[in-house]
């Protein structure tokens, strides 16, 4: 006998900001200064580019991380999940240096200290209490939904005017990154934060990563109406363990770099876009590898630049409404992934290959790889009976039941109430 695959289904903002308000008065005997919320994420194509000054194509999702929080007067943060609500860690903002928090608490409070290290003197202390349902450890950055709400709502309570728009967002980002980097100790290249504080609804961002653009330069809002083409975004996440800290995503990161020195470039999307550009893009690779004497270099260096490529022709296929060559996309990348980058782990291999099998157009992992998420691109009505083979293969090998979740394109970080 078989048990029906979970689906995760989102709060919804009213219950989302009841929950972390309702706990916030339970804790701190006072009401929140208000609640904010922002999503998590998928990745529709273009894995790890963002670091190579590549392009990306994230979606948020309707899975969010609410904060009800309230300034203080002091520089004192007490923060307070409820996942563990009996809880609390409290640091003194005055002081703080770079890795100075364990645990969660590290992702929000390092906002505070990163705004502050950056000259945003106003920044004090505040209490805030976490309530989120997307998936820990999925691959769906719950982490930069973390940070991101908490920065949005330092934001609005501090006076220091970059929520409302596009432009002053970065500025929030580059806070939530240097928190993630540089206190909690967790690489990342922006993709994640960028998504969770710039996506619109019904749309993807293709977001092109190239250092010393502007914001209006980095960021194109992609039409991605599944309905319009009777589809749906099955999102599935293996519950393989996900660990982005545990120096593999680092090690990929620093052979891009130092592939890019020998190739003489600031970046390897340099190279990708005259490889992409070239009348033979193949031969033009085969031009690049040569001059890379490490083979395993070489495989990181394919994927990167052909991962690149795929993004623009993804926008193209799906915009035309061409699902198959969309779907063959989704394939290829995950094929680079899993054979040339090797991020992937028998499980995401696994899901991959049953929601092919199943019928969808096209399947790969989303993220940073090492356990969390698929994603597949399903006829309308097809992701629970594709998600609920996949469990049942699962069960067979006896891995952990996997669980869904319904995807859409969502909008971005934004604050619930008052």
């Amino acid at each position: 006998m078989t048990t029906a695959v979970e689906f995760i289904e989102p709060m919804g903002d009213a219950d989302g900001a009841a929950r972390a308000a309702a706990l916030f008065e339970a804790r701190f005997g006072t009401a929140p200064a208000g609640v904010w919320a922002a999503p998590g994420r998928v990745n529709l194509i273009g894995e790890h580019t963002d670091y190579n000054g590549g392009l990306c194509l994230p979606i948020a999702l309707p899975h969010r991380t609410y904060v009800a929080l309230a300034p203080r007067d002091d520089t004192t943060v007490r923060v307070i999940s409820d996942m563990t609500p009996d809880e609390m860690t409290m640091v003194d903002l005055d002081g703080l240096a770079a890795g100075g928090v364990d645990g969660w608490g590290a992702y929000p409070i390092g906002v505070a200290w990163a705004l502050r290290e950056a000259g945003f003197d106003q920044v004090r202390g505040f209490d805030a209490v976490f309530s989120s349902c997307v998936p820990l450890g999925s691959g769906l950055s719950s982490s930069a939904a973390m940070t991101c709400s908490t920065a949005l709502a330092l934001d609005d309570v501090y006076g220091l005017g970059f929520g409302g728009s596009d432009e002053g967002r970065i500025t929030l980002i580059d806070a939530a990154v240097m928190a993630e980097n540089e206190m909690a100790g967790a690489s990342t290249g922006g993709l994640d934060q960028n998504a969770s504080m710039r996506c619109a609804a019904d749309h993807a961002i293709r977001l092109d990563c190239m250092p010393g653009l502007t914001a209006a330069q980095s960021v194109r809002q992609e039409p991605f109406d599944l309905s319009a083409y009777g589809l749906e975004l099955l999102v599935l996440d293996t519950q393989a363990p996900h660990q982005l800290n545990d120096g593999q995503y680092e090690a990929r990161r620093t052979m891009c770099e130092e592939a890019a020195q020998i190739l003489g470039v600031p970046n390897l999307r340099v190279v990708a876009d005259q490889v992409n550009a070239a009348v033979d893009p193949a031969a033009a690779l085969e031009d690049v590898l040569v001059q890379l004497d490490d083979e395993t270099m070489c495989r990181r260096v394919r994927h990167v630049i052909t991962e690149i490529g795929r993004v623009d022709d993804f926008i193209d296929a799906f915009g035309r409404g061409d699902i198959e060559t969309a779907g063959a996309l989704f394939n290829a990348s995950h094929d680079s992934l899993r054979d040339d980058y090797e991020v992937t782990v028998p499980e995401l291999d696994v899901a991959v290959d049953v929601a092919r099998d199943e019928g969808a157009y096209g399947a790969r992992m989303t993220g940073g790889g090492f356990g969390g998420s698929i994603i597949a691109l399903v006829n309308a009505g097809e992701s629970r009976r594709i998600a609920q083979a996949i469990a049942d293969e699962f069960a067979r090998r006896g891995f952990d039941a996997p669980r869904a979740l319904p995807a859409r394109a969502s909008q971005s970080a934004h604050r619930v109430n008052d």
